[in-house]
């Protein structure tokens, strides 16, 4: 009875931590989704910034000084 009663609690652990498990990777992978969401955003503005300092055109010499 003991070695039945222990197989028991090992298989309730075994079914704990696999729920466990799978509910770390849905966090894992709904996370995953929000990073990528993120580095297009973060692509866009990039990009919508290097087509806003073209059209103004700001030359180097015209530039402050890299202390301001």
């Amino acid at each position: 009875m003991d070695m039945e009663r222990r197989v028991v609690e090992l298989e309730m652990r075994l079914a704990f931590q696999d729920d466990t498990i799978q509910s770390l990777n849905d966090v894992l992978v709904e996370q995953q989704r929000h990073v990528e969401q993120l580095q297009l955003q973060v692509a866009a503005l990039a990009k919508r910034q290097q087509e806003i300092n073209g059209q103004f055109e700001i030359a180097e010499d015209d530039a402050p000084p890299p202390h301001y």
